[in-house]
């Protein structure tokens, strides 16, 4: 009996021991593991102290001694919870003052044995709290400015050790109420006054650096100033935490040369990392402090995962593609690429089962689910693969459209993925379409498109302005799209054809650049990038976090863009402003210093986790081409270092996230699909919502109706599954008028609380008369949500002409609302256009025409004819004090096709510039032996949100003349007069980064 006793007590110790390392290797409990240290980084939005420039300079050092620093300017941050999640606050800011219990949780995190790094401008922080001046030491009171060095005043502390004497201009701090329980390790020596400037102390349990050095760029470019900081970091932090950084043993990376493109001119030049094993890349990676990363698969079982998907079942399917960039087959592109279907059995969290869906595939490039099968994109065609016989291989393979352009595999289709309103979206680089699809013609180059699952009802929404290989859905259906070279987050406004014709004055596009900040924050400098360097170049994927296992903030409004040249997943942070969005920094969700880290790929999984490819490669450049090198077939420069042997495949977890079920779906289960239609998790209602299309089972009505109406609402404001179920009956076709019922309810729907399900009841009902009504009893031109109105607005354009709805559109522009924002003054211009007869008419009654109304009148009341003008008396005589130039963009090759011409002093000179390129370019003309500071001020504008609105022209006395921005195959005409002073004017292209490229000389003569 007593041996019994004894083995449940060790069966039940062994079991605690098994929990608990569960626990730590999950990084939820056990503080004593070995890990990376974690340091919050509290700034400012201020320049004065620009905190967000700064950071970046000392997060890369830190981040090679095994800390991770977690960047942010909310001051929020100071709360209990969220400090629990470091093991030090670094602070460099003005804030005048501190909550009480922002100044509780501070006082514990730091008497509790944390670390407080408070820099410079830090000691005139929260200056209502006698405990924050007392813990930093003191407070500043004056200062002036000069040049001067700081005197290190005690050689042998551990924060000096290594650091050199650095002399720099910044600001010559005076403090006051100087606590006599510190050492100093610096003085700022002015005559006979020694004013301590470095010191440290221990605040309970805490440890305290503070430099006031560092007002700005001239002390933080300094390398003895970070290797300063460095020490003080590592050093507030404490031998515990030193020692869990130095048993988690961060490898170091082993270089050799190579042959490796030298973009930008750096020297040293940049040399071979030689790879990591996904065990030892992990190590080099930062996560949010209270997020984790798993592995999920690796080579050898997955090899270049360029992207994935997961099906109904919730198993992951992954498309490999070893024959890109260079290896094209021509002869029915059979080639050595492969769909792979990955799956966890065992419920371990890694996959170990392996099942090749289809082989002898030749540069896949995505995969969408459909009609029991997939749809490929592979350039020239998009083929149905699909699987009869429950084998799990595809047996039938069918052409569903072709001609796609494969004049460059970067420059393809990609981001297929099942819409709202049951059609296939995608988006296209500037390889192009030309082809026939049911019957009708296309030809387009890069952009946004959809079609029906059968590969019909062909439809181009917008031209991008880049190369474009990202898109993304909210849960309540806006889009946003991500370029390559400076756009990594645009929103899709609306459709092209409702801008045939643009409202004179602005600015808006189909597709509408809102990145509101140029920065990509790396943790390691040794990048290799051929243009927008340290930005956004390759940005790639705009998923959003659709589902409920992350926290709040994170909910519907933050977007994962991937950008393999930085080896970052950056967070889009989206917020709505009026009828569209602006963007916001959120840093990163992953970022790593392996420079073979490649994510293209990041999205949110079955189980709310956010899923990443890593298609783990040294060299992930593709053109143009770098001096020294050839190009290939898929116009990627030849570079045998291109690895085709590995790539991995990660989970990104919150630590505290709720337990997830499997599910599998099936259409033929009614109830399961009605039951995962209001999952909490975008990725199921769409597979629920696309099966019940598939499955045309009528019976399910009932259930979609009681989901519109329950009039559910979430933590932040939405109703998905009422969102998906109206778009589940728009998909059934019972919203065509044939259904009362089915009609009643999604009209009824037009009164939620719930903006996103109003505006998916207007796009989804028929576009008819009987809309007039719907419109006015709803009044949705006076939504208080301003994409409604938007939504409101383009349904009416889809209507034949009514005077009726003149008169409505009339009423709405009067509107001062609808006037401001940009994207309803386009609609309603080009709802007018259309409905013209009844908004003039309502015109004539009204006194004073708003200035917005009559520019709309200008351009819909027909006018009479000018009488035809009496001729010049000599029209050749003018036309013979003309030059043309004909000027053109060298593709791919970032030049003019001329490098100089020539013209007479004040002649007429008419620039004919065409863009057959795949980028933005513009043609600006400066004055003699400007060409540089011309540049310069261009490079400068890549940081200016509105950069692009300015066509990237500086506003500077040396720029004379200049075209517009010119989007790929555009052409425009520059007319002016030749200067009249004789002299060599450089001619540039101004988008950031090309001007000391795409230049020449145009040569003025008597």
């Amino acid at each position: 009996m007593k041996k019994i006793f004894f083995l449940i007590a060790l069966i039940s110790i062994l079991f605690q021991n098994c929990a608990n390392k569960k626990q730590v290797a999950n990084g939820s409990t056990d503080k004593h593991s070995p890990r990376r240290a974690e340091v919050l980084f509290l700034g400012n939005a201020s320049t004065h102290h620009n905190s967000g420039r700064f950071a970046p300079m000392l997060i890369s050092p830190l981040f090679e001694l095994g800390v991770n620093v977690t960047y942010t300017a909310d001051s929020s941050a100071l709360n209990a919870a969220n400090l629990s999640k470091y093991d030090g606050i670094m602070i460099y800011a003005n804030y005048d003052t501190i909550k009480e219990s922002q100044e509780k949780a501070l006082k514990d995190f730091v008497e509790g044995g944390k670390a407080l790094i408070p820099i410079h401008s830090a000691s005139f922080c929260f200056q209502n709290s006698d405990w924050y001046i007392q813990a930093v030491g003191g407070q500043f009171s004056t200062h002036k400015t000069g040049v001067f060095s700081p005197v290190t005043v005690n050689t042998t502390h551990p924060v000096m050790k290594g650091v050199g004497t650095f002399s720099a201009w910044d600001e010559t701090y005076v403090h006051t109420k100087l606590n006599p329980d510190m050492t100093v390790l610096q003085e700022r020596v002015e005559g006979a006054h020694h004013e301590p400037y470095t010191w440290v102390r221990k605040q309970g349990k805490g440890r305290v650096f503070y430099t006031a050095s560092g007002h700005n760029d001239s002390t933080w470019r300094k390398p003895e100033f970070i290797k300063m900081i460095s020490n003080g970091v590592m050093w507030a932090l404490g031998d515990k935490i030193q020692a869990q950084i130095n048993k988690y043993q961060i490898p170091a990376g082993v270089y050799t040369d190579a042959k490796i493109p030298n973009y930008e001119n750096r020297n040293p030049a940049p040399k071979f990392q030689h790879p990591f094993t996904p065990a030892q890349s992990q190590k080099r990676m930062q996560v949010p402090a209270d997020f984790e990363i798993e592995l999920f698969a690796s080579e050898p079982d997955i090899i270049n995962p360029i992207t994935m998907a997961w099906d109904e079942k919730g198993r992951l399917w992954v498309v490999e593609t070893v024959d890109y960039p260079n290896t094209i087959r021509n002869e029915a592109g059979v080639g050595d690429d492969r769909i792979k279907i990955c799956e966890d059995t065992d419920g371990d969290g890694k996959a170990d089962k392996f099942t090749i869906f289809a082989d002898k595939l030749n540069i896949p490039t995505s995969m969408v689910f459909s009609n029991g099968g997939v749809i490929i994109a592979q350039a020239p065609d998009f083929l149905f693969l699909k699987d009869t016989n429950g084998d799990d291989k595809a047996d039938v393979r069918e052409v569903l459209i072709t001609g796609w352009g494969k004049g460059d595999t970067h420059a393809g289709p990609s981001n297929l993925k099942y819409g709202f309103d049951n059609k296939i979206w995608g988006v296209l680089g500037y390889s192009g379409f030309d082809g026939k699809v049911d019957g009708k013609n296309f030809k387009f180059s890069q952009g946004i498109y959809s079609f029906s699952p059968d590969g019909k009802a062909f439809d181009f929404k917008g031209r991008t302005s880049n190369n474009t290989w990202g898109l993304g859905f909210t849960e309540d259906n806006d889009v946003f799209i991500s370029t390559a070279n400076n756009t990594h987050t645009a929103f899709y406004s609306m459709h092209e054809k409702y801008m045939k014709k643009g409202l004179s004055g602005s600015n808006v596009q189909p597709i509408q650049k809102i990145d509101g900040h140029y920065n990509m924050h790396v943790v390691f400098p040794n990048l290799r990038q051929v243009d927008v360097h340290g930005g956004f170049t390759a940005a790639a994927g705009h998923n959003f976090y659709t589902a409920r296992n992350f926290p709040k903030e994170y909910w519907n409004r933050i977007a994962f863009v991937n950008e393999p040249t930085g080896r970052v997943i950056h967070n889009a942070v989206l917020e709505q402003q009026g009828a569209g969005f602006i963007e916001k920094d959120g840093w990163n969700l992953l970022a790593s210093s392996d420079e073979w880290v490649g994510p293209v790929h990041a999205e949110v999984g079955p189980d709310g986790a956010v899923w990443v490819a890593d298609w783990y490669d040294f060299i992930i450049q593709h053109n143009p081409t770098p001096r020294g090198f050839e190009n290939g077939e898929g116009n990627a420069y030849i570079n045998p270092m291109r690895d085709r042997e590995r790539g991995r495949i990660y989970r990104i977890k919150y630590k505290q996230a709720k337990p997830y079920t499997p599910l599998k779906l099936s259409k033929d289960n009614v109830e399961g699909l009605v039951s995962a239609l209001e999952n909490d998790n975008l990725l199921w209602r769409m597979h629920a919502q696309r099966l019940l299309v598939e499955a045309k089972n009528l019976s399910v009505l009932p259930a979609l109706y009681k989901i519109i109406s329950a009039g559910k609402v979430d933590g932040i404001g939405l109703n998905g599954p009422a969102i998906n179920a109206i778009w589940t009956l728009q998909g059934l076709g019972v919203l065509d008028g044939a259904n009362a019922e089915a009609l009643a309810v999604v009209k009824a729907a037009l009164a939620s609380p719930v903006a996103g399900v109003r505006k998916a009841a207007i796009q989804a009902l028929p576009k008819n008369e009987a809309m007039i009504g719907i419109i006015q009893k709803a009044a949705l031109f006076k939504d208080p949500d301003l994409r409604v109105r938007l939504a409101a607005i383009l349904a009416v354009s889809d209507m034949p002409a009514s005077v009726h709805v003149g008169h409505l559109l009339y009423e709405a522009a009067a509107d001062e609302l609808n006037v401001k924002d940009k994207y309803i003054a386009q609609a309603l211009y080009g709802a007018a256009l259309l409905h013209n007869e009844g908004f003039i008419a309502m015109a004539k009654t009204a006194a004073s025409p708003s200035v917005y109304v009559q520019k709309i009148l200008k351009e819909i009341t027909p006018v009479e004819k000018p009488k035809q003008a009496v001729a010049a008396a000599n029209p050749e005589a003018s036309k013979a004090d003309e030059v043309i130039i004909d000027m053109k963009v060298v593709e791919h090759l970032m030049k003019f096709n001329k490098t100089s011409f020539t013209v007479k002093a004040g002649q007429t000179v008419i620039l004919k510039l065409e863009n057959p390129d795949f980028m933005q370019h513009n043609l600006v003309i400066a004055k003699p032996g400007m060409l540089k500071k011309v540049g310069a001020a261009a490079d400068q504008m890549v940081q200016d949100p509105n950069g692009a609105e300015k066509n990237y022209v500086p506003a500077i006395p040396e720029v004379l003349f200049a075209t517009k921005l010119l989007n790929p195959e555009e052409k425009v005409t520059l007319k002016f007069t030749a200067p009249a002073k004789p002299g060599d004017y450089p001619y540039l292209c101004t988008f950031p980064g090309h001007w000391s490229i795409m230049n020449g000389v145009m040569k003025v003569i008597k």
